[in-house]
């Protein structure tokens, strides 16, 4: 689990005052650590856990398959799941037997990593396609002809969508191999957690790594009821950020678009959210300063400014109409929690004005209630529209 806290003097990054939500089973100590890096505030919860089947009956049969039938084709998915695979023969006494079978047929591998599983196991692989897709996979396969042929595929943990069905249309004889399932997380506390920081819009951004794990939340949002809400929240406040386009299937499935880094990386994942977090932050000029709304914090004059949770929610609504006065009762309705006393919104608009340093940032306009002093020509712009 991560530290969810900015780090105290910690110099601020493109993410600095933006928290993200991590998804991930594998790997996460990796994503989580290269967006506190860049300044972001990060909510882990594993939304799935992986099982590996190296007692189970399914690999263990298409494994004896595979040695005694021998297949045309091999495509190899996932690193892990490829070693995973070789483990497990080793543990049945089949490594040998098995290693021995993959050198003499065609291997297709998705990907540098499992390239590099591959070449570890002492075995080199015949094409891998320049994407990491899995649909350029199909291509080369579908050009060379796989009517008659028997194609052999090590699954990501799930079917793939299309992709077996696809190689079957097209007169294939297709052995799955399925290395290991995804299973819901042992303990669900941490991923409610995450749920609910999406639904309540307490994270800017959410990732995922894998497809199971965008369909394991969706899951569970509709146990919970919450999935019609979930889905707002990705549509419009929560940006799901993906790590390729496979991973976002699932969403995509329910009408959410996501963004994607144009290589699969982890890298380039947090380079995109870089990007795109500061981007819709609209930076505002208030009272002589340069103000950009963040998450869970304001940057003054590039100086970060953390903000208590309903601080931040007095923030947002005065920024919507900016220069514009709220009355009272709105900001109270914008409170979470707050009831029925409008004393609350001035005590919360106390700790606001301390939090942020500059009291002439907000107005307060006499009965009627508070304003963004927006520099004059602003303010006459924001008035026109």
């Amino acid at each position: 689990m991560y530290d969810e806290e900015q780090q105290p003097g910690a110099e601020h990054g493109p993410l600095a005052g933006f928290t993200v939500g991590v998804t991930a089973a594998r790997r996460a100590d990796e994503l989580g650590a290269l967006l506190q890096r860049r300044g972001a505030a990060v909510l882990h919860a594993p939304a799935l856990r992986i099982v590996p089947l190296a007692d189970d009956g399914e690999l263990l049969a298409a494994t004896k398959e595979i040695i005694d039938q021998a297949p045309d084709v091999v495509v190899a998915t996932t690193a892990i799941g490829f070693r995973g695979w070789v483990e497990a023969a080793d543990g049945w006494g089949l490594g040998e037997p098995l290693l021995g079978r993959l050198r003499g047929v065609e291997l297709l591998a998705r990907g540098p990593k499992v390239k590099g599983a591959i070449r570890a196991a002492g075995l080199t692989e015949e094409w891998s396609p320049s994407s990491e897709s899995m649909a350029e996979v199909l291509d080369h396969l579908l050009a060379e002809g796989v009517d008659g042929r028997r194609i052999a595929v090590q699954l990501h943990g799930e079917p793939l969508p299309g992709f077996v069905e696809s190689l079957r249309a097209g007169g294939a004889e297709v052995v799955p191999v399925p290395v290991y399932r995804w299973m819901p997380p042992e303990d669900i506390t941490p991923l409610d957690r995450l749920l609910d920081a999406t639904v309540s819009r307490s994270l800017d951004a959410l990732t995922f790594t894998s497809a199971p794990a965008a369909a394991s939340l969706l899951s569970r949002a509709g146990t919970r009821g919450l999935r019609e809400e979930l889905l707002s929240a990705l549509a419009h406040d929560v940006l799901p950020a993906c790590v390729g386009p496979v991973t976002a299937v699932p969403l995509q499935a329910h009408g959410v678009d996501t963004v994607q880094p144009e290589r699969f990386r982890l890298g380039p994942l947090v380079q995109l959210l870089c990007q795109e977090l500061p981007s819709r932050a609209r930076p505002l000029p208030i009272a002589g300063h340069r103000v950009e709304i963040r998450g869970h914090a304001v940057l003054i004059d590039g100086d970060l400014k953390p903000v208590p949770p309903a601080g931040m929610s007095l923030l947002r609504a005065l920024s919507r109409r900016p220069g514009w006065v709220v009355p009272r009762a709105d900001l109270l309705r914008a409170l979470p929690g707050a009831g029925r006393d409008e004393h609350a919104v001035e005590t919360a608009m106390a700790r606001l004005r301390t939090a942020l340093g500059a009291p002439k940032l907000i107005q307060t306009v006499v009965k009627r209630g508070y304003r963004l002093a927006l520099d004059p020509a602003t303010d006459a712009k924001y008035a026109d529209a």
